[in-house]
């Protein structure tokens, strides 16, 4: 893959193409930081503490999740509002991995900031309510959504699982237990960022092995996509017909040297056989009628 953006982020993440302005923002997490990249005009804003993730809300505003909540950004003025309290109490955790789903709502893990073991969770916002959906979660991760509807992604990573949560068609939340998709056990892969592509593959970002793996619906890896940094941690899909796959990768875990030799931590991208979906808008409570 080709470099994007140089930019060397500590904890390169939350990669979102805004399908409005048509560019992409992503995270460095440890360093609070947000950035985006249009053609060759570069933005970034500073926080006062770590974010991860978001979603967009309309063309000028997202939906970001940081330490201690979920709120709305806007880019243009630099305004923050409060949405939603997120663990705002729990001083050992952060959130992580995110996404919106295809009704609206949006899907947020949490973690210990120094991955404490079952310290995260994984959570729903949706018409207002914010609610624990998995318990005693140590990293979280590749959050994602069928292209029917049908189903969700999700990932402790430590287990080298990830689960497919069956959803009700009506509002999205989970139906029934969750089951295991993919056991990457045996192949030794540490699952990251996941996303969906139009024809419901998923695509797995793997923290240490320099790669993005391309699964089908039936769970049968296709192919795997090679990254210039070993800690490669969550890819999506953008420009104007969605087939370029960028990918965001860290610094994080990795001797001086090997940052040296890679482009740890900076953000890559590639036009790719297969299209992805416009990120569907996050539709907060105000905006359903409550």
């Amino acid at each position: 893959m080709r470099v994007f953006d140089n930019t060397e982020c500590f904890l390169g993440e939350g990669p979102l193409w805004h399908p409005e302005l048509k560019q992409l923002f992503w995270f460095d997490i440890i360093n609070a930081k947000l950035y985006s990249l249009a053609g060759d005009t570069a933005s970034s804003w500073c926080f006062d503490q770590m974010v991860s993730a978001a979603g967009w809300v309309s063309k000028d505003e997202l939906l970001i999740a940081s330490e201690t909540s979920l709120f709305r950004f806007n880019i243009l003025t630099g305004e923050e509002t409060l949405v939603v309290p997120l663990e705002a109490d729990n001083t050992v955790t952060r959130s992580n991995d995110g996404r919106a789903d295809p009704w609206g709502g949006f899907w947020i893990g949490t973690m210990g900031k120094n991955a404490e073991p079952g310290a995260g969770a994984i959570y729903r916002y949706y018409d207002g309510e914010l609610r624990k959906l998995y318990p005693d979660i140590t990293i979280s991760n590749a959050i994602c959504f069928a292209p029917d509807r049908s189903c969700a992604y999700y990932t402790d990573t430590p287990t080298k699982l990830v689960m497919r949560q069956p959803l009700q068609a009506e509002d999205g939340w989970p139906d029934g237990e969750s089951e295991i998709f993919l056991d990457l056990n045996e192949a030794g892969l540490n699952p990251d960022g996941a996303v969906i592509d139009a024809n419901g593959n998923i695509w797995v970002a793997c923290w240490g092995d320099g790669g993005v793996h391309v699964f089908s619906p039936e769970g049968k890896e296709i192919e795997r996509i090679g990254v210039r940094a070993s800690h490669v941690t969550c890819p999506a899909f953008g420009g104007l017909d969605y087939s370029t796959l960028y990918v965001t990768t860290a610094q994080q875990d990795l001797p001086e040297k090997s940052i040296e030799l890679q482009a740890a931590g900076q953000t890559f991208f590639e036009g790719v056989r297969y299209r992805g979906l416009p990120e569907p808008a996050v539709k907060l409570a105000e905006e359903t009628g409550d």
